[in-house]
Parts: C-alpha cells; sequence; structure tokens
C-alpha cells in the first residue's frame, strides 16, 4: 500500500522516484551519489479530448460505496480505443489479481468472488496478441455516478541509502515501532464499525503516537527501529509518500523497502500549503518544484514538511514487488490505485483523459491515503526518470468507466 499519490502533490502531490538522491557528503570509499532530483523535469503533458460520460448526477454527498453512488452503462468494451500493448499489460496485471480477486469481500457492494471466475479462468490461457478481445468477450462498462474522473500519478522511487549508518547517510529509515498499537474501534461500538485509530500507551491512557517532529528529533532514537540510513530527508520525505522503494547502497546494491506502518497522525499535502502561502507560483506545484523550493530553503522546508504529522515505517521487501494494497505487485502504466469502496481492487479501469500519457485500460490494484471517492485514481509508472518526471506533473481529467463482469449491471439494476 501506498501512503499518498504524488500528484496529490499537487494536492500535496506524491510519488516514487528512481533518481539516487546525493548525499550530503560522500560516504568514506564510495563516490558520492548522483543528484538527478532537482534536473529531471516534469514531462509535459500532450493534450487529448477524453470521451464524454453519460449524463448522470454527481455521487450523492452521502454515498460510501459505488452501489450508493449511481450506476450507467457505459460503451461496449470493444468500441473503447484499446491499444493492443495496454490491453497485454492490462491482461498481465488482471491474472495476477485473480486469486485475491476471488476471494475477498468487494466493498463497493458491486459484485461477488463467483463474478470474476469466468474471465479469471479464460486468463490463465489468454496470449497477450487476444488481450483486447478478452476483455471485450467477458467485460462490460459501468460508469459510477457522473463518471468525472481526476488522476494523478506515483512511481516507486531509488534514493541514497545504507544499510549500516556512515558519513553522508545518517537519515534513519525506521521499522514498525512494538509500541505502536492498532485499535479496531468497531470492536467497541457498532456506531464505530470500519473505523480504527492508532497511537501508544502512556501509563493507564492511550496517546496519538509521536509525530514527525518528535521522531525526527530523537524520540525513536536508540531503540534498534533503523533499518536503514538515507542520506537525503527531502527524498525519504517523498518515499513515505509513496510508500515503497529502493535504496541504493554506496556499493551499487539495491535495498528495496515498503511500507510497514504510519503514526496514525492526519496527513498534510504540503504542496496546496505552500501554494496557498504564495511560496509556489501554480507551475510550480509538481514534485520536482516542491523539492527544489524545499532544497533551496533547508530550514523553512524542514518546518514546512513538520507540518505534516504522517510519519512512514517501513521494511525491507525481499519478493518482487513493489506490492500493492491487493497484496500482489504493481505494473508500470498497468496498475492504479483507487478508493476500494468505489473500485473493486483487482478489476480493469478505462481512463478517457485530457492528457494523452494517462489514456488506456488500467488494473485496480493499489490504494492510497489522498485517493477516496467515486472516479479518483492514481496511475503507476514504475522506475526510472522517465517515471520520476511522468508521475511528478501528473494530473489529468476525464472520464472513467468500470470494466465489470459481464451480466453485473443487470444484475444489480434488476433490467
Amino acid at each position: 500500500m501506498r501512503v499518498w499519490g504524488v500528484a496529490a502533490l499537487a494536492a500535496l502531490l506524491g510519488a516514487c522516484s528512481s533518481g539516487v538522491v546525493p548525499a550530503s557528503r560522500p560516504a568514506t570509499g564510495a563516490p558520492p551519489p548522483s543528484r538527478p532530483s532537482t534536473s529531471i523535469p516534469v514531462r509535459q503533458p500532450v493534450a487529448a479530448t477524453p470521451l464524454a460520460p453519460a449524463p448522470a448526477p454527481a455521487a450523492p454527498a452521502t454515498a460510501t460505496t459505488a452501489a450508493m453512488a449511481g450506476l450507467t452503462a457505459g460503451p461496449r468494451v470493444d468500441d473503447l480505443p484499446i491499444t493492443m500493448a495496454a490491453a497485454a499489460r492490462a491482461l498481465g496485471a488482471f491474472k495476477i489479481s485473480c486469486a485475491t480477486l476471488m476471494r475477498r469481500t468487494d466493498a463497493t457492494g458491486l459484485t461477488r468472488g463467483e463474478d470474476w471466475r469466468p474471465a479469471c479462468d479464460a486468463a490463465r490461457t489468454m496470449q497477450d496478441r487476444d488481450a483486447a478481445t478478452f476483455f471485450a468477450r467477458y467485460f462490460e462498462t459501468v460508469q459510477i455516478a457522473d463518471g468525472k474522473a481526476f488522476a494523478t500519478g506515483y512511481y516507486e522511487p531509488e534514493i541514497a541509502g545504507s544499510r549500516t549508518r556512515r558519513p553522508g547517510y545518517e537519515v534513519p529509515v525506521y521499522g514498525r515501532p512494538a509500541d505502536l498499537i492498532d485499535v479496531d474501534l468497531g470492536t467497541f461500538s457498532d456506531a464505530l464499525k470500519g473505523k480504527s485509530i492508532r497511537g501508544r500507551v502512556d501509563g493507564t491512557r492511550f496517546v496519538p503516537y509521536h509525530d514527525r517532529t518528535a521522531i525526527e528529533q530523537g524520540a525513536l532514537a536508540n531503540r534498534g527501529l533503523e533499518i536503514a540510513w538515507a542520506a537525503d530527508p527531502v527524498e525519504l520525505f517523498f518515499l513515505q509518500i509513496q510508500g515503497s522503494g529502493r535504496l541504493r547502497q554506496p556499493d551499487g546494491s539495491v535495498m528495496r523497502i515498503g511500507y510497514a506502518s504510519q503514526n496514525g497522525r492526519d496527513y498534510t499535502g504540503i504542496g496546496k500549503l505552500m501554494l496557498d502561502r504564495g511560496l509556489l507560483e501554480r507551475g510550480q506545484a509538481s514534485m520536482q518544484g516542491i523539492m527544489a523550493y524545499l532544497r533551496a530553503n533547508p530550514e523553512q522546508g524542514r518546518a514546512i514538511m513538520r507540518e505534516n504529522k504522517s510519519y512512514v515505517f517501513f521494511r525491507e521487501l525481499t519478493g518482487p514487488g513493489p506490492l500493492g494494497a491487493l497484496g500482489v505487485p504493481v505494473t508500470g502504466l498497468a496498475s492504479v490505485a483507487a478508493d476500494p469502496k468505489f473500485v473493486p481492487l483487482g478489476a480493469p479501469v478505462f481512463l478517457s483523459m485530457d492528457r494523452q500519457d494517462a489514456n488506456g485500460l488500467w488494473v485496480a490494484q493499489d490504494t492510497g491515503g489522498a485517493i477516496k471517492g467515486a472516479n479518483r485514481f492514481d496511475t503507476f509508472w514504475g522506475a526510472g526518470d522517465d517515471a520520476r518526471a511522468i508521475a511528478g506533473g501528473m494530473s489529468a481529467r476525464g472520464t472513467a468507466w468500470l470494466l465489470l463482469p459481464k451480466g453485473t449491471l443487470a444484475r444489480l439494476t434488476g433490467n
């Protein structure tokens, strides 16, 4: 699971990167890490004209699931402009989602596990060249509420880091503390079902966990929680927003880390905060623009980052990844994060947006703290400089349709 999306950057934006970040000074015997983060520009979008949604009202403020938001039939799948490459990538992502998709409870109220079995059974032997035909044969499109979509982007960052503390690598990367406690409030009251909090025990009181400022000032120091050390606090801050990433060691090897938990404090998007204060112009509100300001104004930048009290803890990842909230690896240019109350995790989604690179067929395999509500998506771009450049400035609007097993809409509406 990620915490927030990159383009939530613009809201505070979020994302992942693959440019190795600079150390403040090189480790002994090792060359200094490269510094691409401020030199990789935002990828300028190619404009596109999105397909129009069917006329329908916006989701009611009281709607907490897709079933409550209102459903409308969308266009036939084979009428959508799905490229062979996009269909093949989506087929691969759908295949690895199927095992979980068929056994998990769908919080949207739209599907049951067995609904997906025909498509999942067929997908196992389907070849990439037949991917577009596969989606047209087994799926129908459904518009949630007014279908008006907003998409941002995220990626897997790579920053300079070390398993051990050494000169130039002195920013701790913490694992989950043992005294961080998750409380399911629904076990105390039916009125609180679905709600949870995190905190710690202080004597006989349950109190909020340490916030970002307290942790950065040493609240967790000398407890053996450091799983690694980063070179740059700004890059680590953005890696926390992404929720997973890579640490490039001084010897060139890579340590992959992923989300283990979060301190339970509210998230504050510093991009919006900086815009509201006039610290950034509208055209600067990308991940790259925010980073440039934080680096140019280190003291003020540190204070701004600390206004986001949320703090993410990590664990080392040794298998394939990065893993999304569905528990399977996410795929660049194929996976999106979505709100699982409005999009079944594992379901395909077609986006028709006002920028060309966001258009196409995706599979919902992840969630994000800023990705809430109907038709809100965060597109995953993989790792590397291109991924960072695209995700760092991704902000697209248009139309979204869910691809659900044929017959779903008729079952739900009785038509």
